[in-house]
């Protein structure tokens, strides 16, 4: 079985950035949809949803996909936090931060849980 290795893990570490980034775009894009900086919004989002995609497909190579794939779930943290920021209608409450510990603990579980 071979080892997940520690650029693996980073770049799939960066790809989350780049996801959220990707799903901001998209919220912004859709909220001046059918507008030209709306469409141009949605398109930097999808490019940048590619490139995640390719940089994924790099990564899974070094490394096993049960260690690398669940590390994705970081965008969701990221997103979380960083959408109260670009958008007024969104914000942080105790719920949202609960499901961030959640996520902490089921990504944790999941390197401790490789290990053996």
């Amino acid at each position: 079985m071979a080892k997940t290795k520690l650029w693996a893990v980073a770049l799939i570490i960066i790809i989350t950035f780049i996801i959220t980034a990707a799903q901001i775009f998209y919220k912004s894009g859709m909220n001046l949809f059918p507008e030209l900086n709306g469409i141009i919004l949605v398109v930097a989002g999808m490019i940048l949803y590619v490139l995640g995609a390719v940089l994924m497909i790099l990564a899974f190579r070094g490394g096993e996909l049960s260690i690398l794939y669940p590390l994705l779930a970081l965008s969701y943290i990221w997103v979380s936090i960083a959408s109260p920021a670009f958008f007024s209608t969104d914000s942080m409450n105790p719920l949202k931060w609960i499901g961030i510990i959640i996520i902490i603990c089921g990504i944790t579980s999941i390197g401790v849980g490789s290990t053996k």
